[in-house]
């Protein structure tokens, strides 16, 4: 894997590609894989890089470790000291998990454990989650006199408002069947299956064409934050026209017609 650090110490972000699946993992297991300012640039340079490499069709976020990740590097963010530094940061985080909403690439959260504040918001923003049966999701911020302000964002888009409100209120964990019962995570399986499964998942979607999926998975989101009128124009009018015309969609046509396997051009 290549590390990703500017500093001697131990890299706070591995990456690894293989077969078109380019998988990042959070590597500062010994503070939860908390998202410290070092590891949040990280992220957001691994993914400024994705997002204009045509070898990786999928993208995994995986962590060492015990746990998926806790949030913000809390000891970090009580000692930014000034409030500018604070929104600065904010800012930069918040970037980055939009990144992964704007990847071209479908982004699969690999969630073996705990994900809980900016964690569960990370895993929230990812396209898929595939969680082991062991892993954990909460909002705690309550729990300490705050609230998890930016992670309602990413959970408030992902579950129902009802089921978003009780983890913000409450601030509990919810075990892995619970997760799956209310929708925020797409399968749960034994931990010792979970790397078997993100494969075959990632695997799958790797051999889709690299233009309908990056342009299908922009219209989704598009189209979710429209009303049901404006987004039936805009698939219509905007998205099929283009989309029909490309070379993807006639290879895909003709190899379906042919009966042969197609050969994406990505375009």
């Amino acid at each position: 894997a290549e590390p990703m650090t500017d500093t001697a110490d131990e890299p706070v972000l591995l990456r690894d590609d293989k077969d078109g699946v380019a998988t990042l993992t959070l590597n500062r297991p010994k503070s939860g894989n908390s998202l410290s300012h070092a590891l949040v640039a990280e992220l957001q340079s691994a993914f400024d890089a994705i997002a204009g490499d045509p070898t990786v069709r999928v993208v995994v976020i995986a962590a060492n470790g015990k746990h998926f990740c806790t949030g913000h590097d809390l000891k970090e963010s009580v000692a930014t000291s000034t409030g500018a530094d604070k929104a600065a940061a904010n800012e930069a985080c918040n970037i980055m998990m939009q990144s992964i909403v704007g990847l071209p690439q479908p982004v699969i959260a690999r969630v073996h454990g705990t994900a809980t504040a900016s964690g569960c918001e990370m895993a929230s923003s990812c396209d898929l989650i595939i969680a082991s049966d062991v892993a954990r999701f909460a909002t705690p911020g309550v729990n300490i006199g705050f609230w998890c302000y930016t992670p309602q964002v990413a959970l408030s888009r992902v579950v129902s408002r009802k089921q978003a409100l009780e983890m913000l209120l409450t601030g509990d964990l919810i075990d892995a069947a619970e997760a799956l019962r209310i929708g925020l995570v797409n399968r749960v399986v034994p931990l010792e299956e979970l790397d078997a499964a993100v494969a075959g998942l990632a695997t799958k979607i790797a051999s889709k064409s690299p233009y309908a999926v990056a342009r299908g998975k922009e219209s989704f989101y598009r189209q979710y934050e429209m009303t049901r009128d404006g987004a039936y124009a805009y698939v219509t009018k905007d998205v099929i026209p283009e989309a029909f015309e490309s070379e993807d969609a006639r290879e895909g046509i003709a190899a379906f017609v042919e009966k042969r396997r197609p050969e994406w051009k990505g375009r």
